[in-house]
């Protein structure tokens, strides 16, 4: 009897420490600067646009929240296990809610290492990580490099804790996430800025989640994806005429009729980019003299000299076989 009591009483010592170390830490989470984008959606944008670094800890796209009724609906939860501490913690501590659904709008380490916060809810099967098949597939691939290289970039410290947590559900286009008064609908995902980029709306809200899809002050990455999805994702995200779109930035805008500026200015790289590559083939000139290809506008954003170039070879690449089948300009 004494035998039993004693384990017991460790069974109960262990639940309580196991209670206490799930507490929310609110002195830290009350420091989480959430900002309203409509009634029950809030950003956490990252303190000014830059590359990642040690002194942003990866924290370079915000991390987006719906919040309704004690549940929470997170949208890229971040870069790593301590920002998504802040993250989960700040929800409870300042709205009462428990995250219930962690979505990855696609599979880059700044977006997405931050589920690793989640793994013991959704171990007890308290929360879904959710995401496209592309982007699970894309994570499985590449997530320990990403770790590896985020970690050398940021530090070990900025990183400790952080493991690979896999989206533990995939979604389909049509399938709609509910959160109180917000359905979110699952759009088509797209392979532009990566190879499987999701999108969600909230109509309603007039709200679109459009993760890499959308920049301002930052110039595109055609990472993994190209250049003519990525102009049509744009285009049907255009056809919604939302007033606030979430993705690299947040952009809203107060005129029914226009769209938010981020929307019009990461299409207008994209096409620019197209027509002068096009233009080049057509002037004769080859690959290798794709450096050649410079767009003033956007020499003052965020990155443009690293990736210019990257992006031009890629463009290229994509384009060839379009001008070849199109021919040289008349």
């Amino acid at each position: 009897m004494n035998g039993l009591c004693r384990a017991l009483g460790a069974g109960l010592l262990a639940l309580l420490m196991g209670c206490a170390s799930t507490k929310p830490d609110c002195s830290a989470a009350n420091a989480v600067p959430w900002q309203a984008v409509v009634p029950g959606v809030w950003v956490w944008p990252p303190d000014a646009v830059g590359a990642v670094s040690a002194a942003n800890a990866g924290h370079v796209v915000p991390t987006s929240a719906v919040v309704s009724g004690g549940e929470a609906l997170v949208i890229d939860p971040g870069p790593s296990h301590r920002h998504g501490l802040r993250v989960r913690d700040s929800l409870a501590c300042r709205f009462g809610a428990q995250v219930r659904w962690v979505v990855n709008t696609h599979a880059h380490a700044e977006n997405v290492l931050a589920n690793s916060v989640f793994a013991d809810r959704l171990a007890a099967g308290q929360l879904e990580i959710l995401s496209s098949e592309g982007t699970r597939s894309a994570m499985q691939q590449r997530c320990p490099a990403c770790l590896a290289s985020l970690s050398d970039r940021v530090g070990a410290g900025a990183m400790a804790g952080t493991g690979i947590v896999l989206p533990s559900r995939v979604v389909e286009t049509g399938e709609l996430l509910r959160v109180g008064p917000h359905t979110l609908r699952v759009l088509p995902p797209a392979p532009g800025h990566s190879e499987s980029d999701l999108v969600l709306w909230d109509e309603a809200s007039r709200v679109v989640w459009a993760g890499g899809l959308v920049v301002d002050q930052r110039l595109p990455e055609l990472a993994q994806g190209g250049v003519d999805a990525w102009l049509l994702a744009l285009d049907r995200i255009a056809a919604l005429r939302p007033r606030h779109v979430i993705g690299s930035t947040v952009s809203s805008t107060l005129d029914g009729e226009a769209l938010p500026p981020a929307v019009v200015v990461t299409r207008s790289y994209l096409a620019e980019l197209r027509t002068r590559v096009l233009a080049a083939m057509d002037e004769g000139h080859h690959a290798g003299e794709s450096d050649l290809i410079e767009m003033p506008a956007y020499t003052g954003w965020q990155d443009y000299a690293q990736r210019q170039g990257f992006n031009v070879q890629r463009a290229w690449r994509e384009l060839e076989p379009v001008w070849m089948e199109r021919g040289p300009a008349k």
